[in-house]
């Protein structure tokens, strides 16, 4: 495999060590990266590590340090903080299984794939995946990277298995307060009927690659633009303003319809013919063709 090992260890479940090995399952995207310039000069700019009164500092004069009390510090080097012992460095240890899903996907943070590391470890590696999938549960233990400790869970995919850091319960805020203004209302039965129908029909499997970033794009094109541009400038895109709360009121179950008969948005539908009058019904008015404004003197002359 030509990708370097992320991590390099052993699954643990009871008596049974499998030699494994971890890999980033995912890469950088298409980004456009920006360096600050110095504009009179067209310089970049650069930064360098200073201390107040002394000014910049060698790399290797850098230590970290922890803040105890204001002002004062304890002072450790590479060395020492890796030299902490922690089992789960070398170790992940399956202490506890759930079911699919059980754990809710905002805990859920970078995923790794897992493979075994030699061919020894491949038939323990089999019966664990194949187990997790029969069961249909998800395997959690605790496993350093990166310089701490995470929770990490582990799930068959394919041939292999995902292993997925997870956020601690302090770092997710509780929903709570964010949503303990919505009221306890029910959906209108006929808009919700409307809304599911409008779901299922835009309903589909899921493929990433249905899905590109277009702002990067956007930037890309300013930035082709802006190269070719012999006056340095361009014409900027101005954004419509976000209509105001509360400024329209919207028949959300005429938007839902039309919605539906537009074919979820895909598509636009053929207009719709004008509804025949009612019986007894007088008919409206055709309105006379508008006369065309009279051209003004000026306009003439200009002529």
């Amino acid at each position: 495999m030509a990708a370097r090992a992320y991590w390099q260890g052993q699954i643990r479940l009871a008596l049974v060590s499998i030699p494994v090995e971890i890999y980033s399952a995912t890469k950088s995207g298409a980004t456009v990266s920006f360096r600050q310039i110095h504009e009179p000069s067209g310089k970049p700019i650069h930064y360098e590590k200073v201390v107040d009164g002394i000014g910049p500092v060698d790399r290797d004069e850098i230590m970290k340090g922890f803040e105890f009390e204001k002002g004062e510090y304890v002072l450790l080097d590479e060395k020492e903080i890796e030299g902490v012992k922690l089992e789960s460095k070398k170790t992940l240890e399956l202490t506890q299984f759930v079911d699919v899903g059980e754990v809710d996907a905002i805990y859920y943070d970078k995923p790794y794939y897992v493979v075994p590391a030699d061919d020894l470890a491949e038939e323990a590696f089999v019966v664990l995946r194949e187990a997790l999938r029969k069961t249909r549960k998800v395997g959690l233990g605790q496993l350093a990277l990166r310089g701490r400790e995470y929770v990490v869970s582990l799930k068959p995919c394919g041939r292999g298995m995902v292993l997925e850091t997870l956020r601690y319960a302090d770092e997710v805020n509780k929903a709570a307060s964010y949503f303990r203004d919505i009221g306890d209302s029910k959906a209108d039965e006929d808009l919700l009927d409307l809304a599911t129908t409008l779901i299922e029909k835009k309903a589909g499997k899921f493929d990433a690659s249905d899905f590109h970033d277009r702002y990067v794009d956007a930037l890309k094109d300013l930035i082709e633009r802006k190269r070719k541009s012999k006056t340095g400038k361009v014409a900027l895109e101005r954004e419509d303003k976000a209509p105001s709360r509360g400024s329209n009121v919207i028949d959300l179950m005429a938007a839902l319809k039309q919605s539906i008969d537009k074919g979820g948005g895909s598509s636009r539908s053929p207009a719709k013919a004008a509804p025949a009058n009612k019986p007894g019904a007088k008919a409206a008015p055709k309105k006379a063709p508008a006369k065309k404004p009279a051209a003004s003197p000026r306009a003439r002359k200009s002529a």
